[in-house]
């Protein structure tokens, strides 16, 4: 009944850096009839490139000598920016579904994120031999 979809990235790890660097990522989607195919499009592509900022930026932190986060406001979490984003190609696949609802209309709204992380996990694990379990990914996990 809901939207489903799959994901797919390309990274590139520098073997000596340990520096994971995406460089493309494609994100199949089925949500069912499409009323603005522009919009979805965004929704999705905004989805997945958070989806790149959980699996390698975005991380909080707590000192164990003060019980406080060391990143506390927004100036000191990593996001992703512009120079990290990766071509991202997104297909919209139409199908029918007139049981979700009269029109066959789904929602699109977080669904680009949900498998973006484990996407780029697994073209790590296929660039470096190394499975890694924890999210965001960091330089000490592909070293």
């Amino acid at each position: 009944m809901m939207t489903f979809g799959a994901q797919f990235a390309e990274v590139g790890v520098d073997a000596e850096l340990g520096l994971i660097r995406v460089r493309r990522m494609t994100g199949a989607f089925a949500p069912g009839r499409v009323l603005n195919a522009k919009t979805a499009h965004s929704q999705l592509m905004g989805g997945m490139l958070w989806g790149l900022g959980q699996a390698l930026l975005e991380a909080n932190y707590m000192s164990p000598d003060t019980g406080r986060w060391v990143n506390s406001n927004l100036g000191e979490y990593l996001v992703p920016v512009n120079a990290d984003a990766p071509d991202v190609d997104i297909e919209l696949v139409e199908i029918e579904d007139g049981i979700v609802n009269p029109l066959g209309v789904k929602g699109v709204g977080e669904i680009g994120q949900v498998g973006a992380a484990a996407a780029i996990a697994n073209a790590v694990h296929h660039a470096t031999g190394r499975r890694i379990r924890k999210l965001p990914i960091t330089i000490e996990d592909t070293l």
